[in-house]
């Protein structure tokens, strides 16, 4: 697969150039008596690390579905984010540790000016590799890389800081090794704790982007014979894999056949276009009658009164058995049956000869 060789192949690159860096900056760090750069080096250690994890990741996610795991094993691309999470978070606290007593018992670093260029050139490589990781990360949506590509770019402004802090030492003899170290701990355990709270809710399942569910609406409701786009879920299967479901209000006279050919039409727009696996359900309408017309403009004038119902859709009037049925989706802040059944209990109200009932629906895309 494509997207699995980019994320190996720009995995590979960021562990070469990381290696190449902690040699770099451990032995300056040792030379100088640094424990910013000596830490730097350390977190660059954790990076290499990050990436070797990413394309176990990666490997074990593109296995393919079983009887076990008939979805696939994409989620696992997640997991190995939450543990590049977890290492770039001891490694923070791990600096920490050892930054925190160098303030109260500074010790001047002996940096040379070879030294300092070295380490500025490093930032400039790391934040090279940063931007580059996070770009292909973006455009493969793989949260692995684009957590280790924005990594990469804390770690450049955190170099920057420590050639900043040599250049004061160098001309003015101050040590600002506790601080900085204290400083960069605190930046590295932030990045951490943001990195594994939006894994985290990736892993929970998280709102689908509007702009991919208004392209998707836009697509379904295309056909001629679609009325209206309601109840679109979409699951989460790993980084590239969606499945959902979906259903279209159509005429209540089409036949089974061309409800048939309506929904293969489109299962296959929407895969070709998205790569999305969906199931079509339908809602009949029957709107054409003054009947149906006058009881829905009712329950119009009753939702409309209470600001936490956000739609009312699949309205459909049973003149056979006197059975009106509808959706309602009410804000999740709401008490939402209790907005439910005052509804239902105006409606029933006003026409007492029909029964009525409603489904809540959750409020699962825009």
């Amino acid at each position: 697969m494509e997207r699995d060789k980019i994320i190996v192949r720009t995995s590979v690159i960021g562990i070469l150039v990381n290696l190449v860096l902690v040699a770099f900056k451990a032995t300056i760090g040792i030379m100088v008596n640094s424990i910013a750069i000596t830490l730097d080096a350390v977190n660059n250690l954790t990076d290499a690390l990050s990436s070797i994890i990413t394309i176990i990741g990666t490997k074990l996610a593109g296995r393919a579905p079983d009887k076990d795991h008939p979805y696939g094993y994409g989620r696992i691309e997640y997991f190995s984010s939450v543990i590049i999470a977890v290492i770039v978070l001891l490694a923070g606290i791990t600096a920490l540790e050892e930054s925190v007593p160098k303030i109260f018992n500074p010790v001047l670093a002996d940096y040379t000016f070879v030294s300092i260029f070295i380490i500025a050139v490093a930032v400039v490589v790391k934040f090279l590799l940063g931007r580059y990781v996070k770009g292909k990360g973006k455009e493969i949506n793989s949260q692995s890389l684009v957590a280790s590509g924005s990594d990469a770019l804390f770690d450049a402004v955190l170099s920057l800081s420590t050639v900043v802090a040599a250049i004061i030492s160098y001309f003015w003899n101050i040590s600002l090794e506790g601080i900085l170290g204290t400083i960069i701990a605190f930046v590295i355990i932030k990045a951490a704790i943001e990195m594994l709270s939006e894994t985290l809710s990736s892993m929970i399942g998280t709102r689908v982007n509007n702009e991919i569910t208004d392209k998707l609406k836009d697509t379904i409701g295309s056909f001629e014979e679609v009325l209206g786009v309601y109840d679109l879920t979409l699951h989460n299967y790993g980084p590239t894999q969606l499945m959902g479901s979906v259903h279209v209000e159509v005429k209540d006279d089409l036949t089974a056949k061309e409800i048939h050919k309506l929904t293969r039409k489109i299962l296959y727009a929407v895969y070709d276009e998205f790569g999305i696996i969906l199931t079509v359900g339908i809602y009949a309408s029957n709107e054409d009658s003054e009947e149906t017309k006058k009881i829905k403009e009712s329950l119009n004038k009753i939702t409309s009164k209470y600001p936490e119902i956000l739609q009312v859709h699949g309205f459909y009037l049973d003149d056979d058995i006197n059975l009106v049925t509808f959706d309602l989706i009410i804000d999740f802040e709401a008490d939402r049956h209790e907005v439910k059944e005052k509804v239902l209990e105006e409606i029933r109200a006003l026409y007492p000869d029909y029964h009525f009932d409603a489904i809540l629906d959750a409020d699962y895309s825009d």
